[in-house]
């Protein structure tokens, strides 16, 4: 007689799969260089969100990395236009191509710039049968205009829990930020500086462990007991 204590009558058998140790801990290495998209948050000529993200592109190249900006200028705000909009396709286009992202926002009234949220209320949890940004790393940072905050990373981190990204523990937050960079827009030396190598560096190690794995890692029990045009109805409402 089978123990009540360890029986699951709730339990779909069928769905319900062993963790498979090989598809965890030794699946085939992908050999091109971690691909790494950069969003900011900012149209300013001055923007210190770009300025801080081409830094860390910079430090990424040095990583081995493939990085690839998205400039927002001429974005529509969400549901301003339809999804064929150049812009947009350039940015899922973008997203569906990396594989980790960062996002740089400035802080204002105590939150992330409507640019920023912009852009990511137009990358969808789904988008035909494919999830742009499930399993994918992301680091979160921010630049303030007076003394160091927290806001825009903690909110950033939100959004990326919600669009199912790997978010990396570390982060940046750049306080003072038109003191921290030259005419030129290069960084100058100082431990925010220091910082974003840190994340950088994170970033790439975090990208390199889960890259080859991340469907697996993603793979869930509940989505495997719903069909195919369920699931992708469910996810879709998700991103309304």
């Amino acid at each position: 007689m089978a123990d009540p204590e360890t029986t699951l009558p709730a339990l779909d058998e069928a769905s319900f799969h062993p963790i498979d140790r090989d598809a965890l801990l030794t699946p085939p290495p992908k050999t091109h260089p971690p691909r790494i998209l950069l969003l900011h948050g900012s149209l300013r000529e001055r923007s210190f969100s770009r300025f801080a993200n081409e830094e860390a592109a910079r430090i990424l190249q040095r990583l081995g990395c493939e990085t690839r900006h998205f400039d927002p200028t001429g974005l529509p705000l969400a549901d301003g236009a339809p999804d064929d909009h150049p812009k947009v396709r350039e940015l899922r286009d973008l997203v569906i191509w990396s594989e980790g992202m960062v996002w740089c926002s400035p802080e204002r009234h105590g939150a992330m710039s409507g640019l920023m949220k912009t852009q990511i209320d137009w990358i969808p949890l789904a988008l035909g049968g494919v999830r742009p940004t499930q399993g994918k790393t992301l680091a979160v940072m921010q630049v303030c205009g007076g003394s160091q905050s927290f806001n825009a990373v903690n909110q950033l981190r939100i959004l990326g829990r919600w669009m199912r990204l790997i978010t990396i523990p570390n982060q940046s937050s750049v306080a003072k930020a038109f003191m921290e960079f030259d005419e030129a827009g290069r960084m100058n030396p100082s431990p925010y500086y220091d910082r974003i190598v840190d994340v950088m560096e994170e970033l790439v190690k975090f990208t390199l462990l889960t890259r080859d794995r991340a469907d697996y890692l993603v793979d869930r029990y509940s989505e495997r007991k719903e069909s195919p045009a369920a699931l992708s109805a469910r996810v879709n409402q998700k991103s309304i």
